[in-house]
């Protein structure tokens, strides 16, 4: 702007100094000037607000860019505590891998104990008669005799051929002064009608019960207290009571073999390393 009044105070002194040509002349490159300085003032307003633009700009970016910095932290963090949660995750899955690996193994191992342990029990008995049975659950052997073998329809009294068969029991339960036997009378479902003492099935599973037990501690040197006495009647039913097969069957002893653990596996070690190549 000073530049313009010092212009004009020139062209004005000069007006009565030079000719119309030259003021002419002077009045247009002042013109031009002029112009050259518009262009140039509208060109400065410009720059000056794109670089007002650029600014704000600019420190939406550093913002952004702090965000993103902070983001990254962040992220550092999550990802190492992702990293961490995941070999947590990795660690358990292997001990669950470990644990079901060791049930299987157990599985397997259980199979076998059970079939040795059967072996065993054979073996010592030696019996191979259809009408006794010889099997494991849940830890506790079952020796099952069908009364056929050891008594009279009817009847409590054991007969001499069970004895035989008694004596091989017997052997077994006293090779094994720490085991506990429990001898169960089983009967059929047809009412008892004799006489005497006995009123009913229950009775008379019982007293078979005790004349096995007497058998065993007075004629073959059982210990009487590694001996249990129990009846079930017939309530335990091994099959339905709907023919006379069937209910030959169910009329039975049960010796319940209960050896202490350390026993029981010692017994199974043996048996296993027989059957080693």
């Amino acid at each position: 702007m000073k530049r313009i009044v010092i212009a004009l105070s020139v062209m004005a002194l000069l007006t009565s100094c030079v000719s119309k040509k030259k003021y002419t002349e002077l009045e247009a490159r002042n013109k031009e000037t002029q112009d050259l300085l518009n262009t140039a003032t509208v060109k400065l307003n410009t720059c000056l607000e794109e670089k007002a633009g650029l600014a704000a700009t600019a420190a939406t970016l550093k913002e952004q860019n702090q965000g993103l910095i902070s983001v990254s932290k962040d992220m550092t963090v999550l990802s190492t505590k992702g990293a961490q949660n995941i070999e947590k995750a990795l660690e358990s899955i292997k001990e669950k891998d470990l644990k079901i690996s060791r049930m299987q193994d157990a599985l397997t191992k259980k199979d076998s104990v059970t079939l040795a342990l059967v072996t065993s029990l054979k073996s010592s008995v030696g019996i191979s008669d259809p009408d006794i049975e010889i099997n494991v659950e849940k830890g506790v052997v079952f020796i099952s005799i069908a009364d056929k073998l050891l008594f009279k329809s009817g009847s409590y009294e054991v007969t001499d051929r069970a004895k035989m068969v008694l004596a091989k029991v017997a052997k077994v339960v006293n090779d094994k002064p720490d085991f506990e036997c429990m001898v169960e009378g089983h009967t059929d479902n047809v009412p008892y009608n004799g006489t005497g003492v006995l009123l009913d099935n229950w009775d008379l599973s019982v007293k078979r019960s005790t004349s096995i037990i007497r058998v065993l501690t007075n004629q073959l040197g059982v210990k009487p207290e590694q001996l249990i006495a129990a009846g079930r009647s017939s309530y335990i039913p091994l099959v339905a009571n709907d023919s006379a097969e069937n209910r030959s069957r169910n009329r039975r002893t049960r010796i319940v073999v209960l050896p202490k653990i350390d026993q029981f596996y010692e017994m199974i070690e043996k048996e296993m390393k027989k059957q080693r190549p």
